[in-house]
Formats: C-alpha cells, sequence, structure tokens
C-alpha cells in the first residue's frame, strides 16, 4: 500500500485508523469466534460447514434475525436412547408432501402450476431423521404418479414423478438402515386395479410390509418397535381409501388414527380439532395421532417462524384437546426451517415427556424409573452419541430462496483496507 500523505500523519487520522482497527477487531472476535465445525446452536456462522454435527448455518428474517447463525438440521431418533417400547409410544416428525420439492426438475416437459412444501430429497429427509412421509398418489400416464393437485387428477403442470421413484428411495433407505422404521400416508387418487399394491411391489417395499391384520384395534397398542425390526416389518402405509383395506391389505388411515384438521385450521393459535374424516380425539377405537402443523398456503420465508415458539404451543394444545394423549407424528412444511430447534426440539420435547417424563428425550436414562431425569442438559445442541445410525448432516443441504448475505472475515478486512486507502 502506497505510503500515506500527510492527513494520515496527523493526530485525527491516527485515532481514525485506530478506532476502525479496535473495530474490526472486535467485530472478528464476536462474530467469527468459531469456525470449521465448531459453532454451536444459535451462534453465528459464516460457511455451512462452521456449525457442528446435525447443523447446518441459515438465518430468520421472519423474526428479524438476518444475520446467519447455526440451526439444527437433524432429528434425535427417540429409539436410540429408549428402545423397546410399542411404536405407538413415541413420537416421529413427519413431512407434508414429502415428493413437493422447490426446484425439483418438470418430467412432463410443462411448466408446474402448483404449491411446494419441502426443499430437499426424501432421501436427504430420511437421513436427518423424517420418519413418516405423506404422499399424493395418483393415476397418471398409465402408471402411479405424485401429484400435488386437485379435483382428484393429475395434470402435466402438477405432477412431479412416478411414485416408484420415490418409493425406491425409501426401500434404499430401508436397506441401508435395518433398525429404522418408516411410515407413509397416502392421499389415495389412484384407481387403476391392485394400482399400489403393483407399485410398492415394484419398488422392493413388500418385503418390509406391516401386515394390515396385525395391526391393534380398538385402541391396543402396536408391537414394540424390537419385535417389528425383528420380523423386519418395518414399512407401515396407510390410504384415504377406505376401499383398499379389503381390496390390497392396505390400512385405512381412520381406522387406526386419529388426526387434527390439516392447513390453516390446524395452526390456529388455541385451537386443535379433529378433521372430518378422523374420529374424535376422545375414541378409544385408535391408538395413534397424526399431528398436522402447516398452513394451507406455504411460505418459505415464514417456516421459520412457524416452527418457533407457535409450534410449541400448539404441541401442548392439541395434547390437551387429545385427553392428554401425545401425537405419534408431527406433520410440517419446510421442516428444516426454524429459528433454532425448530420441529427437531419440539420432537425431542414430546419424546422426552411422552417416554420417561423429563423435558426432552435427551434426559432420559435406560431403565430409570420415570421422571428421573439427567441433571444437565447442555444449552448447546449436540449429535448425541448412539449406537444406531440416523444418517449423517453434513450442512451441504441449501435452503433454496434463504440464502442470507454472508460477509466472511476476508471480505471485512479489504473492506477494512480500502478505507484506510482513501484516507492515506
Amino acid at each position: 500500500m502506497r505510503r500515506c500523505n500527510k492527513q494520515i500523519q496527523s493526530s485525527n487520522g491516527f485515532f481514525l485508523v485506530s478506532f476502525l482497527f479496535v473495530f474490526f477487531a472486535g467485530f472478528f472476535n464476536f462474530t467469527f469466534s468459531c469456525s470449521d465445525g465448531t459453532c454451536q446452536l444459535m451462534e453465528a456462522c459464516a460457511t455451512a460447514t462452521d456449525c457442528g454435527v446435525g447443523m447446518y448455518c441459515g438465518n430468520c428474517p421472519a423474526l428479524g434475525k438476518n444475520q446467519p447463525f447455526c440451526v439444527r438440521g437433524q432429528a434425535v431418533i427417540p429409539t436410540s436412547i429408549i428402545n423397546g417400547l410399542p411404536f405407538n409410544k413415541y413420537t416421529w416428525l413427519m413431512t407434508h408432501n414429502a415428493f413437493s420439492i422447490v426446484d425439483a426438475p418438470s418430467l412432463t416437459g410443462a411448466q408446474r402450476i402448483t404449491f411446494y412444501n419441502q426443499e430437499d430429497t426424501v432421501t436427504n429427509q430420511l437421513r436427518n431423521g423424517v420418519r413418516g412421509l405423506m404422499l399424493d398418489m395418483y393415476d397418471f400416464e398409465n402408471d402411479i404418479w405424485l401429484c400435488h393437485s386437485f379435483h382428484g387428477q393429475c395434470f402435466n403442470f402438477t405432477a412431479f414423478l412416478p411414485a416408484i421413484n420415490t418409493l425406491r428411495e425409501v426401500e434404499a433407505f430401508l436397506s441401508q438402515n435395518p433398525t429404522e422404521i418408516v411410515t407413509i400416508v397416502i392421499e389415495d387418487y389412484v384407481h387403476s386395479q391392485k394400482g399400489l399394491t403393483r407399485v410398492f411391489t415394484a419398488a422392493g417395499l413388500d418385503k418390509y410390509w406391516f401386515p394390515v391384520s396385525d395391526m391393534p384395534k380398538k385402541g391396543r397398542d402396536w408391537p414394540t418397535v424390537t419385535d417389528m425390526v425383528r420380523k423386519n416389518e418395518r414399512l407401515l402405509v396407510f390410504t384415504s381409501d377406505s376401499s383398499k383395506e379389503a381390496d390390497e391389505g392396505i390400512a385405512y388411515q381412520w381406522r387406526y388414527m386419529v388426526e387434527n384438521e390439516p392447513g390453516d385450521p390446524g395452526v390456529a393459535a388455541g385451537s386443535c380439532h379433529n378433521r372430518k374424516e378422523s374420529k374424535p380425539f376422545n375414541s378409544k377405537s385408535a391408538s395413534m395421532f397424526l399431528m398436522n402443523y402447516f398452513p394451507t398456503m406455504p411460505v418459505q420465508s415464514d417456516a421459520c417462524k412457524e416452527h418457533s415458539a407457535p409450534l410449541a404451543d400448539m404441541v401442548g394444545v392439541c395434547y390437551k384437546a387429545s385427553g392428554n394423549m401425545m401425537p405419534n407424528f408431527l406433520a410440517v412444511n419446510y421442516y428444516m426451517r426454524s429459528d433454532g430447534g425448530g420441529v427437531f426440539d419440539a420432537v425431542d420435547r414430546m419424546n422426552g415427556q411422552a417416554l420417561c417424563g423429563c423435558s426432552t428425550i435427551t434426559q432420559c436414562q435406560v431403565g430409570a424409573p420415570r421422571g428421573v431425569c439427567k441433571s444437565s442438559v447442555p444449552s448447546n445442541y449436540t449429535a448425541p452419541q448412539t449406537t444406531t445410525s440416523a444418517g449423517s448432516f453434513t450442512g451441504s443441504v441449501q435452503l433454496t430462496g434463504y440464502s442470507a448475505k454472508i460477509y466472511s472475515p476476508k471480505s471485512w478486512l479489504l473492506f477494512f483496507l480500502s478505507v484506510v486507502s482513501l484516507i492515506c
């Protein structure tokens, strides 16, 4: 850099440069005090790899949190801490319209005109701890397709992909993770004869099928997760078409679970009611509860706000409305977005309360009486060390349309040098 002129040699210039030096030195120390995987939950970050295991670098402008910080991106699988209980004692994260992915390429050649609900592949959803998938299936192009459509008909501008493509992702995950259980809930518009049976069989999922004949009636408990794994009955499939149970052996959803209203009614503060197809919450004939928590019109930028305090409040409202029945599935849009812990913290708390009477699943202790919890849990999230694989999160997933402008230390240093050069 060229020699400073006489102005910088003056006391005013000297003090200005000194002030800028101290300011930026302090800024670097405050904002970028961690990096290379050492940043913890809610700490400022600059790149995707700054945050620790199970987190990514994001922000939440909807809540005024514009600068990037570490956000949870992976679930704690409850069976990795408390195993061997009936399946209906756990809470699992479910993605609403898991296939309706932002920027998914059109396979029909038409410009897609529909809503989107998720941002990463079904494979990645499963790796991050999602264990329930909502899929809308239709007859289309002499095949079974996943569509986000209307009037019970799939169009080339509402179609996403053949169902077998997504089902093969599920098969690959179950094959690679022999202790995991996946649930699929189908919004069913398939009328071709044995259409669902054919596509699930073609995807190789029939070998994991939990038989409808073994599903509990009259509100009884489900088999234990260990029994389901031992028998390799690790895929639960439910349909919205009641005729399919007798015709194809696919369970009619509302015979086995209650469900609250989807869309805007399901996120209305202080209100939780069963959807019209579902039995009342106080019904004793169903032993599982699916809790919908997503607005009618999905908005990416609002999801982080929805997955903050309002979600925790709604879980409490639905728990009381159902007569203290903890939801077994929490279905959401844009599951990755939050102002910190998001849907992952919510599921941890639901499992903690249900499984051991603790505030979160990470406080549960194997073999301890109910309510006897670990005395302290670190305030910063760290992925627990477990003996089962729940996939790995590398921070490589980019949330579409969500990248905050991030200023690296190098860019601030260049700015500082440019200011000094102007003075010199």
